[in-house]
């Protein structure tokens, strides 16, 4: 007779190894960084969500969202904070912003065509999220620890981008089109890597 119980509990075992060990993977490739001349120096971007969105669609939004939690904790761990915990804190919002709603969506039917949907609201999402985010809490935050003007960050790019003028055109001309193309780029890879990883990781 089969034990629902062990067999639930070695479930849960395998999944919380798995997301761990997508963790570890999304912790390196954040360290693969990118500037991008539109967008403030800081700022750089990765694919490092891309093991929290193949979580989020093989094992649930939650587990993609603990693969971003780890993924910070082991950033924080072996790299420590350049930025008071702020950009930390921004990437966790921002991340899980992508991948949840993405996860959740899918979750619902499993088929290529849901997963376009999928990314492409999360995609959405993150871009409003990240813009609203980072206007009124992140570099208001940021800039009030570092003692630098809010204006002061869109001086920091306006000679590499003249569409921004201001604070405010920073975000419109920078923050957003920076978290679209890094969603796109992500949404790239999860779509070409899934089918190919997400048998190794249900097998766990």
């Amino acid at each position: 007779m089969m034990d629902y119980h062990s067999t639930n509990k070695k479930m849960g075992i395998r999944t919380l190894v798995n997301v761990a060990l997508m963790g570890v993977v999304s912790f390196v490739l954040m360290n693969a960084r990118m500037p991008v001349f539109f967008a403030p120096p800081f700022m750089d971007i990765d694919v490092s969500e891309m093991p929290a969105l193949i979580a989020s669609f093989g094992l649930g939004p939650l587990a993609g969202f603990l693969v971003v939690v780890l993924k910070i904790a082991l950033k924080t761990l072996f790299n420590g904070t350049s930025t008071q915990y702020v950009g930390e804190l921004s990437n966790i919002i921002v991340s899980s912003a992508l991948v949840v709603p993405a996860g959740i969506i899918y979750s619902r039917r499993k088929t290529f065509k849901t997963a376009i949907t999928a990314l492409i609201v999360g995609i959405i999402t993150m871009s409003v999220i990240a813009t609203l985010s980072n206007y009124f809490v992140i570099f208001p935050l940021y800039g009030k620890l570092m003692g630098i003007d809010l204006e002061a960050f869109a001086n920091m790019v306006k000679k590499m981008n003249p569409l921004v003028k201001d604070y405010k055109t920073l975000m419109l001309f920078s923050i957003v089109p920076f978290n679209i193309l890094k969603g796109i780029l992500t949404s790239i890879l999860t779509l070409l890597l899934y089918k190919r990883v997400i048998p190794f990781v249900r097998k766990g």
